[in-house]
């Protein structure tokens, strides 16, 4: 089939590879931009962290917390500076009030009263006074013994670029599980983890990464035994790097989380479980100036 030069421009910004590799792959897939993604970090020619779908939205993201509940929810406008507008605040900190009773997704968010209007007529009346375009776009519910959040970039009180709620249990004390709540929950707004652990994990990406590493351990040429063993330390390292538990603590990385928990259970007096989290980022994919430095910058804070 035909490559144009749109599915060449879309591959090079996936993946970073070269024009003819991306070419290339592209041939070789017939147009298959999943698998041309695939083939190309195979042949180590692009990064696995590279994000399909990235998106230049603006807006905030909206965090509330009362009880057991945590809700956060992302309302998007045109530019940054109508982020910055109170009376665009205003409606992200109300839709986010809002959704601490509601149950069932974006949608049902949506259909939800606000001022004698569902949600979204109130979103759509908002658009003539602010003069921008703007959309719920998503939310996240975390419901636990004690709900946790955090928000980075924070342009007013329990909103900003990123927001994060994590779930724990313990019959500890309240204060002591608030602050190591509110650590984990840093730790996730710098790491991004895809899942709180591996029965966490989509099984079908799960399977693409082993296809991928198996791949690639096969054209080091090296015998069967070998190989297997290749594939299972790289798998292991796929799952430090994308599981929660399994990471490295940003706060203390000589620890895991699941390992930091542990060790914080003597000043909270009881144990501890992480039952779940949810992280919402403005435009999800914007660049925030690196992992490392996103990271480091987490770590500065809870130093301070």
């Amino acid at each position: 089939m035909a490559i144009t030069a749109t599915q060449v421009k879309e591959l090079r910004a996936k993946t970073g590879a070269g024009m003819m590799d991306v070419k290339k792959a592209l041939v070789e897939t017939d147009g298959d931009m999943e698998a041309a993604v695939d083939l190309l970090r195979v042949k180590g020619l692009a990064k696995a962290d590279k994000k399909a779908g990235r998106t230049a939205a603006e807006g905030l993201v909206g965090v509330a917390v009362e009880g057991g509940v945590g809700v956060a929810v992302e309302v998007n406008s045109e530019t940054d500076f109508v982020a910055r507008n109170p009376v665009f605040q205003e409606l992200v900190g109300a839709i986010s009030r809002i959704a601490l009773g509601v149950e069932g997704g974006v949608e049902a968010l949506k259909a939800a009263e606000m001022n004698g209007k569902t949600v979204a007529e109130s979103v759509t009346a908002q658009v003539a006074t602010i003069g921008e375009n703007l959309s719920l776009r998503r939310s996240a519910r975390i419901e636990a013994g004690l709900v946790a959040s955090y928000v980075h970039n924070a342009a007013a009180p329990g909103m900003g670029k990123i927001g994060v709620l994590v779930g724990l249990e313990s019959t500890g004390d309240a204060a002591a599980l608030e602050a190591l709540g509110r650590q984990i929950a840093m730790h996730v707004a710098a790491t991004g983890p895809v899942a709180l652990d591996e029965a966490g994990l989509d099984p079908a990406l799960v399977a693409r990464e082993k296809q991928v590493l198996s791949e690639q351990a096969r054209e080091s040429g090296k015998p069967e035994h070998v190989i297997e063993k290749m594939i299972a330390g790289r798998m292991n390292k796929f799952f430090q790097e994308v599981c929660l538990l399994k990471q490295a603590f940003v706060i203390n990385p000589d620890l895991t989380v699941e390992a930091a928990v542990k060790e914080a259970e003597e000043g909270v007096g009881a144990p501890v479980t992480v039952s779940g989290f949810a992280r919402l980022a403005v435009g999800e994919g914007v660049d925030t100036g690196g992992p490392d430095d996103f990271a480091g910058e987490v770590a500065k804070m809870v130093a301070g």
